[in-house]
């Protein structure tokens, strides 16, 4: 993720980017003020669940339309009427799989599987905000990615408010989906959000990320007791941290799918530095999640040069990365035993 990397060379990925052309803003057809609700996001933003979200209030539309790391992109939001500049917006992005960089919720290691039949995540930050994925061949990346947010803190939305921004994520997904002709099997309208935290268990009663990463004689042997985890299903990031017995030291496990996948490895390639000592595995999983990208690190990070050992040992690191990706894997529908 992009903020993993802020001190490694966030501005040459800044820099890097503009001088490409591929900052957002950059090349945008606006489309006309008074746009209807029918023509918002070309008919998939969900308006009866933005309604919703603003109980019943007349609501304003306006959309763009871009071009993001080559493909082109959509955007547009809904708020009440008379209230664009001082009042909470839903914002949408609609984009191919292949147009990766900056995926929101999708790689955000933090988020919580949206659930209900969908690929996606949804985060409660400072803002609530989700990312769904669905199977999408005539799509760049063979996938259709779908971004909302809500532009207000959560402290001043309400529960059920917070739960809107999932409904009006799946259903303008549902929406655009259906206007691409995408072949993925699409969810259910969440009933429920969860806002679940960091969870941390013993590693042999892990029932999140963590579970089935550990085996029993493995955790004996090197010593491992504690787990950190998030609820587990099919987020677009997984993560699992593990303690290691020297104090401040643990254990890091990541999954990427998906546009989060493409993202992970874009910047592993061009900040190697970034990753060294880490071990990186990938797997195909087909259609939108395209290729897995798994990652073992261990903090801090092995370094002989300043003298920093590394606990875990490179069978173990094996056993450890194979242990979560195949219990995420089989989570996606990807195998990878």
């Amino acid at each position: 993720m992009i903020g993993r990397r802020a001190k490694a060379g966030g501005g040459a990925l800044v820099l890097a980017l503009t001088a490409g052309g591929l900052i957002w803003g950059l090349g945008l057809r606006s489309d006309d003020s008074d746009e209807v609700p029918a023509d918002t996001c070309r008919g998939a933003l969900a308006v009866e669940e933005a309604g919703t979200f603003f109980g019943g209030a007349d609501l304003e539309f306006d959309g763009d339309t871009g071009e993001w790391v080559g493909h082109e992109t959509e955007h547009c939001a809904a708020w009440a009427r008379g209230r664009k500049s001082s009042g909470v917006q839903l914002s949408l992005s609609i984009r191919p799989a292949a147009a990766h960089r900056a995926s929101g919720a999708a790689e955000n290691a933090s988020a919580t599987p949206i659930g209900f039949g969908w690929n996606g995540s949804f985060a409660v930050r400072d803002r609530p905000e989700a990312a769904v994925l669905v199977d999408c061949a005539p799509l760049p990346g063979k996938g259709l990615l779908v971004l909302a947010h809500a532009r207000q803190d959560t402290e001043e939305l309400t529960d059920a408010q917070v739960l809107q921004v999932a409904r009006f994520t799946t259903e303008s997904a549902r929406r655009a989906a259906e206007r691409f002709g995408c072949e993925g099997a699409l969810g259910q309208r969440p009933s429920s959000v969860d806002r679940t935290g960091w969870q941390s268990r013993p590693v042999a009663r892990a029932e999140g990320t963590c579970r089935g990463v550990v085996s029993s004689r493995d955790a004996a042997r090197l010593g491992l007791t504690t787990g950190s985890e998030k609820p587990a299903g099919r987020a677009l990031t997984e993560e699992c941290s593990v303690k290691l017995p020297t104090k401040g030291h643990h254990v890091r496990l990541t999954a990427y799918y998906g546009p989060s996948a493409q993202q992970e490895m874009y910047l592993d390639r061009r900040y190697p530095g970034s990753v060294k000592g880490a071990v990186m595995r990938s797997h195909g999983c087909g259609g939108g999640l395209g290729t897995a990208y798994f990652k073992f690190e261990e903090f801090p990070r092995p370094d002989a040069e300043k003298g920093v050992r590394g606990s875990v040992g490179g069978e173990d690191v094996e056993r450890l990365l194979t242990g979560f990706a195949t219990a995420s894997g089989a989570r996606h529908g990807c195998p990878v035993a």
